[in-house]
């Protein structure tokens, strides 16, 4: 059975950082997507970063700049690098992984930035 576990949420200031993981595990066969998401009290998820393939990533526009994308196909982990973050960035993050046609969520991480 297929896994992900996230880490690295927590508290910050506003201009500080974090550093969010995300580790699957058990056989998760041909990924297809591998992105974090983020959902802010009383609003939809929405796509924070994301890639098909290793050599371009999507970005949201209002996180372009501050927030770095990367992944370890050979891991099946998934990174975000959290930079000059906002009190708009706070939400909880997951992230999410397609494979074999199949979407995995993370737990789910509490990123919350103070001004």
């Amino acid at each position: 059975q297929v896994q992900l576990v996230e880490s690295g949420g927590g508290l910050a200031q506003a201009g500080g950082s974090l550093r969010l993981s995300c580790a699957a595990s058990g056989s998760i066969g041909s990924i297809k997507f591998m992105g974090w998401y983020r959902q802010a009290p009383g609003k939809q998820r929405e796509l924070v970063a994301g890639s098909t393939s290793t050599t371009s990533t999507n970005y949201a526009d209002s996180v372009k700049g501050r927030f770095t994308f990367s992944r370890d196909d050979a891991k099946n982990t998934v990174y975000l690098q959290m930079d000059s973050l906002k009190p708009e960035d706070t939400a909880v993050y997951y992230c999410n992984i397609v494979a074999d046609w199949k979407t995995y969520w993370g737990q789910g991480t509490q990123v919350t930035v103070s001004s």
